[in-house]
């Protein structure tokens, strides 16, 4: 593979059912065969995505000690800033990059919230005037198109259309605003090293390449941003959906000079969903993948993931839930191993 494939995901908004089927066909077979995709008539409006990014830059420019009072580590359901270093992928990499992370926006009284879901509550917004309702307005646009790619890979996936729909009505979906600060000293290494997503699938749109996908053969492929597309990639819940029908590919960030952004939406079923393999992609003889609870296996990989949490789990102030997995379990890195190739 040199390039990833462009589906046009139009047609998911005519209502016509032929066009739900011929791109629900599209998108299942770039999920077997690679897990990444570019999508094109998404319908978000770049003047969405501008704003977004504009309030992004003013954040990501305050000093230090002006994004460390909405430090994630302060949050009770994993939101906010995340410093430099905070955040470690399985491989040990560790960047220059910074982040805030945000989800669905639950009231501080939510009963979930309330009673200590780790993944579920309010966001935590960082006094920038339009802040917040830039980020809320593209987190609910790019979710809408969610919605209707859950449509579609639930018809790929030989089930019917509206399969999700009772499984996805207040997930633990997570936004990020992440900013790579310029590097005039860069040289060709990895930055933010190779990791599948622990979701059902990711929706991203970056500025500047950097993004590399690992194909079938175990070979890096560069993913370069296309203007006027999101690109997508199917993750963790997807792969056990499908048991590895549907691949959680392997994905990293190159080191480049030019200062980068990117906006990840990464899309889940409801918390408490329990995730295994359905039946038509279940054979005999054949190994089934394990079920995993999709907010548990969430919490778990980011506890593993992030340095605040990995400290709790450290001095016992925190445990994992029973059944998790470990990183570097889905994806084609779990495939080929730590080979990695340039292509």
């Amino acid at each position: 593979m040199s390039a990833l494939p462009v589906v046009d995901i139009s047609g998911l908004r005519s209502g016509d059912d032929a066009d739900l089927v011929r791109v629900a066909g599209e998108l299942g077979a770039v999920a077997h065969d690679v897990g990444f995709c570019y999508l094109a008539g998404t319908g978000i409006p770049e003047a969405t995505f501008d704003r977004l990014l504009e309030v992004s830059e003013a954040f990501f420019a305050l000093p230090v000690e002006e994004k460390m009072r909405t430090y994630i580590g302060l949050s009770t359901c994993h939101r906010g800033y995340v410093p430099p270093g905070e955040e470690v992928t399985y491989d040990g990499t560790i960047d220059a990059k910074e982040a805030f992370d945000t989800a669905l926006d639950l009231p501080a009284d939510d009963l979930d919230h309330l009673a200590g879901n780790p993944m579920l509550g309010p966001n935590v917004w960082p006094d920038i005037d339009g802040f917040a309702e830039a980020v809320t307005d593209y987190y609910t646009r790019a979710m809408e198109v969610g919605r209707l790619l859950f449509r579609a890979l639930a018809v790929a996936m030989g089930e019917g259309p509206e399969f999700f729909e009772g499984i996805t009505t207040r997930t633990p979906s997570q936004l990020r605003l992440v900013h790579y600060p310029f590097d005039g000293t860069a040289v060709d290494a990895v930055g933010f090293g190779a990791h599948t997503d622990f979701e059902c699938f990711t929706l991203l749109k970056p500025t500047a390449p950097g993004l590399e996908v690992m194909d079938s053969s175990g070979v890096w492929v560069d993913a370069p941003p296309i203007d006027g597309t999101l690109v997508m990639n199917i993750g963790d819940m997807f792969e056990t959906f499908t048991n590895g029908h549907f691949v959680a590919t392997s994905h990293r960030v190159r080191k480049v000079a030019e200062e980068r952004y990117s906006f990840p939406l990464f899309v889940n079923v409801d918390y408490d969903t329990i995730v295994g393999p359905l039946d038509q992609f279940v054979s005999a003889g054949e190994p089934v993948r394990r079920q995993l609870c999709a907010g548990e296996h969430l919490f778990a990989q980011t506890a593993q993931s992030f340095h605040y949490l990995r400290t709790r789990l450290d001095d016992g102030t925190l445990t994992l839930p029973a059944g998790s997995v470990g990183q570097k379990e889905f994806g084609q890195d779990a495939r080929h191993g730590a080979a990695v190739s340039s292509g």
